[in-house]
Order: structure tokens, then sequence, then C-alpha cells
């Protein structure tokens, strides 16, 4: 007997969250292209009416992501560009209604080059400027690599500064599994 699954980690609740949230004509973007897997849903959600950029610091992570929009000709309304997220704000200029960051390393990819905490803040910072009132902001930190727990414990210490009047934020981590499990942020930004 199959069973559906609710809970089943961050990744996939991310994914459910987007094909909620997301509806045609939206702007998302995407802070860490990494395999491109949140660019293509991306996009599919926003349709041709909408709008997605990517970042990513590794140059092969834009090329392959861009190889895949290609393929499926859905390369149309993609804007990818190779920079780290800190820099957000000189390639973007209008709001953003879905934003979504997956930190860490690329998969299969050099593990040394990997998101860090100081320029992680200070690309959310400028992410919670661009977002539009009742926008979205999904970040999920992978704790189990160098460097991921204390990038893990900068975003959680500065979300929680987060002023209450202004934002909503949601933390979903798993309590009972073992291996450092990934953490899930949530920030919805209110009128």
């Amino acid at each position: 007997m199959m069973r559906f699954k609710h809970f089943i980690n961050p990744v996939e609740t991310v994914k459910k969250i987007m094909n909620y949230y997301i509806k045609d004509g939206h702007i998302a973007l995407d802070c860490t292209v990494g395999n491109g897997k949140d660019t293509l849903n991306l996009v599919r959600l926003v349709s041709e009416k909408g709008k997605v950029y990517g970042f990513d610091i590794q140059e092969k992570a834009i090329i392959n992501t861009e190889k895949k929009l290609q393929k499926l000709n859905l390369d149309k309304n993609v804007i990818l560009i190779n920079d780290g997220h800190e820099n957000i704000d000189k390639y973007i200029y209008e709001n953003i209604d879905f934003i979504v960051y997956n930190l860490g390393y690329l998969p299969g990819g050099d593990k040394n080059i990997k998101t860090k905490a100081l320029t992680t803040v200070k690309s959310i910072k400028k992410a919670l400027s661009l977002l539009n009132n009742n926008g979205l902001l999904l970040i999920t930190c992978y704790i189990g690599h160098d460097g991921g727990k204390e990038e893990q414990e900068a975003v959680e210490n500065f979300l929680e500064s987060l002023d209450q009047r202004r934002y909503n934020v949601l933390k979903f981590k798993f309590i009972n599994q073992r291996n450092n499990p990934p953490i899930l942020y949530g920030v919805e930004k209110i009128n």
C-alpha cells in the first residue's frame, strides 16, 4: 500500500510551496542556481508572462542550467547571471514575487566553492528589499558540510531580527532525523 508523505524533506517542501504560490506572470529569483532544478520549476510556473532571474557564482552551474532550459525551449524569459548572489542589486531593478536560496555547494561540483554566511546574509537583506508585499522568500540551509552550520546560524540570527510587523518568519526543521538534515526558512513580507 502506497501512502502519501506530507513531510518529505525541505527540498520537496520548497517545490510544494512554489507550486502553490507562484502564478502566471510572477517574477521570481533563484539566488543559487546550482544544477538548475529550482530555476527550471520557476520558469514553468511563471509561464511566458513572467520572468526568472538566476544567480550562481560558478560558471559551470550557469552553463548547465542554460543548456537544460534551451533543450526544453524554456529560455525566453530567464536571465542567468554568473555572479555572487550578494550582487543581485546590480542586476535587478524591479520587485520580485518569489525568491529561493538553496545554500551550500553545487552537488557534483567543487565542495570548496560554497555559499558563505557573510555574503548570504548580505544577499538576503537585498532580496528582502526587492520582495513585493505578500511575496515569499525561502532559504534551505545545509549544515552537514564545513561552514554550513555557521552559515545557518547567521541566517537564523538575521531572520530572528526582522520586524514582525513587516515579516512573518517560519523555521521548518526535522527534529528526529540524524545526519544533519537541512533546515528551511520561510519569510513572508507583510503589507
